[in-house]
């Protein structure tokens, strides 16, 4: 753990008890995840399961034509590592019905940009909140703090959900408390936890595409948070100015995303957001 104070350990045992809690307090039983193949949506599900039981949560894999072979039978391979019950419900057919009816709007020399990398995100968040409607689920989010600190993530899309599971975990962070999961057995396959992160929402998409290297990335945003540094101290230390430039832009673009987050799990001492979408 990037935390000196944190161990994995404690941190899976915090988070299976804070799902149990928030359910509680709901007065809920059952959760709905996404499930994209990713180590994020991996994490979250397993931790679920953990919490509430493999009966009680429900996965959705929601490809597209951009989703890898790889990546579906990943989502699989978890969901039935983990003994849940899953469905397929692919987005193909809704998102090129949406594309249609805009393409009036977007005009005849229309040219591919994050409006359709997000409208495939917010279909993706349309079904899982009607699952979580209709069955009295309640749907967790996958994201973690590197992606939120920058802004990777797409409101009323894969931002939304009753409440943000790993949103206190860096990338790295939950790399690791991936491998304290799979410490006995591989519940996680091994290809969700080597292959190379992707949103995979355009053809051959990484998040390195966007973002620096996650290790250096969560160095970065880890020192700048809950190390308290300064721009001026993170270049005496080495760190490539172009990227650190780069970092604090996407932080403060992002700033407006992080208000409209839902409560997320407290691990730290420095949660991302405001008090009162923290749950302690």
């Amino acid at each position: 753990m990037l935390s000196p104070n944190l161990q994995a350990e404690t941190v899976y045992a915090t988070l299976v008890d804070g799902i149990r809690k928030f359910f509680a307090r709901a007065k809920k039983d059952k959760a709905i995840v996404g499930l994209s193949g990713g180590i994020d949506s991996a994490v979250v599900a397993a931790l679920a399961v953990e919490a509430l039981g493999k009966d009680n949560v429900h996965g959705f894999l929601m490809p597209s034509e951009f989703s890898t072979l790889h990546s579906i039978q990943d989502a699989v391979d978890l969901a039935e590592n983990l003994g849940m019950k899953y469905h397929v419900v692919p987005i193909g057919d809704i998102y090129n019905k949406f594309m249609k009816e805009l393409s009036p709007v977007f005009g005849p020399d229309n040219t591919w940009n994050v409006a359709e990398e997000n409208l495939q995100a917010r279909i993706r968040g349309t079904l899982l909140m009607a699952y979580s409607n209709k069955f009295n689920a309640l749907a967790l989010n996958t994201s973690n703090k590197s992606e939120l600190s920058v802004g990777y993530g797409t409101l009323y899309g894969d931002l939304a959900g009753a409440a943000m599971v790993i949103a206190d975990l860096y990338k790295t962070d939950v790399y690791e408390l991936a491998a304290y999961i799979n410490r006995r057995k591989n519940v996680i396959p091994v290809s969700t936890m080597t292959k190379a992160p992707s949103a995979e929402l355009r053809e051959g998409q990484k998040d390195s595409d966007s973002l620096p290297d996650y290790a250096i990335l969560d160095r970065v945003l880890y020192a700048l948070n809950e190390g308290g540094k300064t721009y001026e101290q993170l270049s005496e230390e080495g760190i490539d100015k172009e990227i650190l430039d780069k970092i604090i832009q996407l932080k403060k673009a992002a700033a407006f995303k992080v208000l409209q987050i839902p409560p997320i799990f407290n691990i730290g001492e420095k949660p991302i957001g405001t008090k009162d979408k923290w749950i302690l």
